[in-house]
């Protein structure tokens, strides 16, 4: 099947006018990649929203002549006409984003919006929050013969949730799963998990502002999660990961409980099993044949 959509980034139009969505990452300014950063030095207008996003990330790199605009209060209306505004003056605007621009960042309906105006766009990915979280917990999310899938969803609320993708049946996977957007409907989140199979004692970790000054990470089995969020005072800025796959979080309740009981080891991974081969590596450690010469790193030849 041929993909119709145009890909990221666009062709150059007749106007030098431009929009880059741009990911900010999770929080910490050092946490921005480095085509983020030039992104936002080369911008003549930056949008971004200061309450999601540190205004140092921005400040950082922004040139002394960009025009910087608060979006905290802009409608997608208001937003479309500073897009109008760049390609009217053939300005380049950067619309900075917390985390990455493929989550939750309604960056399609503004890049509907840019195209009717005829402007080229681009999209910067950022480190996301539950990269972010992961980090911060010290887990690997996806564990050998445990959880080797994520799922990346939230609650329907305002915006209802497509059919089937109810956060009961997702639970029923019983695989590592990242909620966004929820925390401030601690009972209803819970009470779902449960229904859909997870059980009373699987791990969860309450993530708020990950990367943030004043971070907070909270470790709590499933029947705890509501408590925790509630007496936490979670409710924005929250990412909630739940699962067996947290085995940190297994661990440190096992040793506060008793701290003689040893937990089981966790399966391994195949990858560096002596036994395991592949391209690079030969059985019992041999090295395989080295790779051609040529290609750059991260590029892809036909």
């Amino acid at each position: 099947m041929t993909d119709s959509h145009p890909a990221s980034p666009q062709p150059s139009r007749p106007s030098d006018a431009r929009v880059v969505f741009v990911g900010a990452g999770p929080g910490a300014a050092d946490l921005l990649t480095l085509r983020a950063a030039n992104a936002i030095a080369a911008a003549d207008v930056i949008v971004w929203a200061a309450s999601l996003v540190p205004a140092e990330v921005v400040t950082a790199h922004a040139g002394p002549e960009a025009r910087l605009i608060d979006s905290s209060s802009l409608d997608l209306a208001a937003l479309e006409e500073v897009y109008a505004r760049a390609g009217r003056e053939g300005l380049t605007v950067a619309r900075v984003h917390s985390g990455d621009p493929s989550l939750y960042s309604a960056i399609g309906e503004q890049i509907e919006r840019v195209e009717a105006h005829g402007l080229a766009w681009e999209i910067v990915p950022g480190v996301g929050a539950l990269s972010a979280a992961a980090a911060a917990l010290g887990e690997e999310l996806t564990v050998p013969e445990v959880a080797q899938s994520v799922i990346c969803t939230r609650l329907g609320t305002a915006t209802p949730m497509p059919p089937g993708e109810d956060l009961a049946a997702f639970a029923a996977h019983g695989t590592t799963l990242a909620l966004f957007l929820s925390a401030k409907r601690a009972q209803r989140v819970q009470a779902e998990l449960t229904a859909g199979g997870y059980a009373p004692d699987t791990p969860c970790a309450v993530c708020y502002r990950v990367s943030w000054p004043d971070q907070r990470i909270v470790r709590c089995w499933l029947d705890q999660l509501a408590a925790t969020l509630r007496d936490g005072g979670f409710v924005r800025h929250t990412l909630v990961l739940v699962g067996p796959g947290l085995t940190r979080t297994t661990a440190s309740h096992a040793a506060e409980a008793d701290p003689d009981d040893a937990c089981p080891p966790a399966a391994r991974s195949r990858l560096y099993d002596p036994a395991f081969a592949h391209l690079h590596r030969l059985p019992g450690g041999r090295s395989g044949p080295a790779p051609a010469g040529g290609a750059g790193q991260g590029e892809h030849r036909p």
